[in-house]
């Protein structure tokens, strides 16, 4: 820590002398014509070509009075090459003043050195921002023309707090969050081009709704009244459709008070689409297309490789019930048991059962410990039991299960979506079960909502929904093995 401290002293005290030699270490603007990606790939354009450009001082090799250096912009890195008698005393002291990190402006004539690198005879030097911290030095060598990096900047916690950082030392993981925007715009694209409308609705809410999940609570101090933060956009997405709309859909942040791991952090993205007189068979084929259009775009493949699994998104996916997958990976068949049947199947099957769970939580815990992590390939999962879907429709051939389907690849889940529920009866009775497993102690279990029942009593068509976890699309499409990978700033505990 002493070292750092000294290091960060030494920067000090250079800012100082910058001041000193009436350089201004924080300037307002600088006008640059190119990116380093400009450059390197019109090179024989730009070859003998004047040239301004800005950018990280990301290496440095001082050699007298000339200097080699890179510098590092959003796009990528181009060697500068600095000599005290072209660009003048004053200039080169400017130079001799800056460190790994600082920010310059180069202005000069592009070439190529003896060893065919694309470079930049700097003319002019701007100093544009001063850093004060050291970075962390990665390495980098070429072997039998190979680049190999070694001692890298590699601690996964340092790399989640300071992602900036991370972003400045390991270039690679900026391509993660370019291609996260990809998708986004590629999803907004194929939703635009079908008609649906994106519209907005609120993350503060007087009550919470949407999900099986625990709220963030906050305090609205002038109305002097309780507000939780979203779970899910679904409840005020389908307002919309009974007030008239075709098709809406909806990218935002969803907030659920729940642990962390590596497929949960307690603020979300998520996709909510819901489109008027549609079903969840039309929906499965609309789901599988888009996932497969995003890869195509983003990937150039719909064949993707996900932790060592090889994943092949091209439709039509497998279709599968939930009770049949269980069977499959159990051998079990929960259809021909009864409730205590069921407990003790769970309890074989090694499930720790909570006096608060219900039928339906139970079936979920067996399907996610011994189903789920064991499909790869992209598979539907198809008509859940009555319990575990208080906003879905029955079932049109079993009044006992409904028509939902979840999308799960490469060994989670990736989305959920129902023909909904728009039988306004029904609904209150599926939200008075929910209420009764509250009244047990499940703080999952979802609340009545009498304004989206009334809604409901107005009348909403026949609709599909569908939720898509943007985050959890992103680590696939990524090879990301965590969800703090695919989120510039995931939440931590305390320093």
């Amino acid at each position: 820590m002493e070292e750092i401290n000294q290091l960060v002293l030494q920067r000090r005290e250079k800012l100082l002398k910058l001041k000193e030699l009436g350089i201004n270490p924080y300037p307002y603007y600088f006008d640059r014509s190119h990116t380093t990606k400009q450059i390197l790939e019109n090179y024989s354009e730009l070859d003998q070509k004047e040239v301004t450009i800005a950018g990280r001082i990301m290496s440095n090799r001082l050699m007298g009075k000339a200097a080699f250096f890179h510098i590092q912009d959003m796009n990528g890195r181009i060697q500068i090459y600095i000599k005290k008698d072209i660009v003048g005393e004053k200039a080169f002291e400017l130079y001799n003043l800056l460190d790994l990190g600082d920010i310059v402006g180069i202005s000069g004539q592009v070439f190529k050195t003896r060893t065919e690198e694309i470079t930049v005879y700097c003319k002019r030097i701007d100093l544009l921002c001063k850093s004060l911290r050291p970075l962390p030095v990665v390495k980098e060598k070429l072997v039998d023309g190979q680049k190999i990096t070694y001692d890298p900047f590699s601690d996964k916690e340092l790399r989640y707090r300071q992602r900036y950082v991370d972003l400045m030392v390991n270039p690679e993981v900026r391509d993660v969050y370019v291609k996260r925007s990809r998708i986004i715009t590629t999803m907004r694209q194929i939703l635009d081009e079908h008609g649906f409308l994106e519209v907005q609705t609120p993350i503060l809410q007087p009550l919470y709704g949407g999900a099986s999940a625990r709220p963030f609570v906050t305090h609205h101090n002038a109305l002097d009244m309780k507000l939780y933060l979203r779970i899910a956009d679904e409840l005020y997405l389908k307002r919309l459709i009974v007030g008239g709309f075709d098709g809406v859909y909806e990218f935002g942040p969803d907030f659920r008070n729940e642990g962390i791991d590596r497929f949960h952090n307690p603020e979300f993205t998520q996709m909510e689409l819901y489109v008027a007189y549609k079903d969840y068979n039309w929906m499965m084929e609309f789901t599988e297309n888009m996932i497969y259009e995003v890869a195509k775009n983003v990937l150039n493949s719909p064949k993707i490789s996900y932790q060592g699994k090889k994943i092949d998104l091209t439709p039509p996916w497998r279709r599968l019930s939930i009770f049949d997958g269980i069977k499959e990976f159990t051998d079990i068949d929960l259809r021909k048991l009864n409730e205590h049947d069921l407990l003790k199947a769970a309890e074989d099957l090694g499930i720790a059962v909570e006096n608060s769970w219900g039928v339906g939580k139970i079936i979920d815990e067996i399907f996610g410990e011994h189903v789920e992590t064991k499909l790869v390939q992209p598979t539907f999962i198809i008509d859940y039991p009555i319990e575990m879907s208080p906003l879905a429709k029955k079932h049109r051939e079993n009044p006992q299960l409904v028509e939902r389907f979840e999308p799960i690849i490469g060994g989670k889940e990736i989305g959920n979506a129902f023909s909904e529920l728009n039988d306004p009866f029904d609904q209150r009775k599926r939200f008075e079960s929910q209420m009764e497993l509250r009244a047990k102690g499940d703080e999952e279990a979802q609340v009545l909502d009498e304004d989206f029942l009334r809604a409901l009593e107005y009348g909403m068509p026949p609709t599909a929904g569908l939720g898509i976890g943007i985050d959890r699309l992103v680590m696939l499409l990524t090879d990301s093995p965590s969800i703090r990978d695919v989120i510039f700033f995931p939440h931590m505990r305390p320093e």
